[in-house]
């Protein structure tokens, strides 16, 4: 059985994936199946399999109202999410470089805006980052330069699962 977190990541990362790549920040809800079904029972036609999904099954509801400015953890400040809302998630792209290239970046904002994205060892990479209220949480990131493989990991962006967690937090 796969993780319903894990499942709902790698669904967010398949959708946002399908716009292709230089997307803004996407936040989503992540509400139990069950739960949605029963309040909005016409939703059922559209799940896959939504008479036999797994114990647990988690649906991402985009947040259409979102977007990110320059700073994205104090836009996630300003998020709180309803009871009915068992986790959320978000995705993001961003472009670095090996960690031997990173005492070169500059301190002016643009200046290293410039240099990452003009370095020839630069990697783009595309994160969806989720967290249940439980206080699990997942990463799962996908190389622009390898876009046949997944990578993943609970541990893999942690800031930005703490900063999704805080979002959780007395809602």
């Amino acid at each position: 059985m796969t993780d319903p977190l894990i499942a709902a990541c790698a669904d967010i990362e398949r959708h946002v994936g399908a716009s292709g790549w230089d997307s803004p920040a996407r936040l989503f809800a992540l509400v139990p199946t069950v739960d949605l079904l029963a309040a909005e029972p016409s939703l059922a036609a559209s799940i896959d399999g939504a008479d036999e999904l797994p114990e647990g099954h988690l649906t991402a509801v985009e947040q259409d109202e979102f977007h990110a400015g320059g700073d994205l953890v104090a836009d996630l400040e300003r998020i709180a999410w309803p009871d009915g809302v068992a986790g959320c998630a978000l995705s993001v792209e961003r472009v670095f470089v090996p960690p031997a290239a990173e005492s070169q970046i500059p301190d002016d904002p643009d200046a290293a805006a410039a240099f990452v994205n003009s370095h020839p060892d630069r990697h783009d990479v595309r994160v969806v980052v989720g967290v249940l209220r439980s206080g699990a949480t997942q990463g799962i990131a996908r190389l622009k330069s390898r876009p046949d493989e997944l990578l993943g990991g609970t541990d893999l962006v942690p800031g930005l699962a703490r900063a999704l967690s805080r979002t959780l937090e007395g809602s």
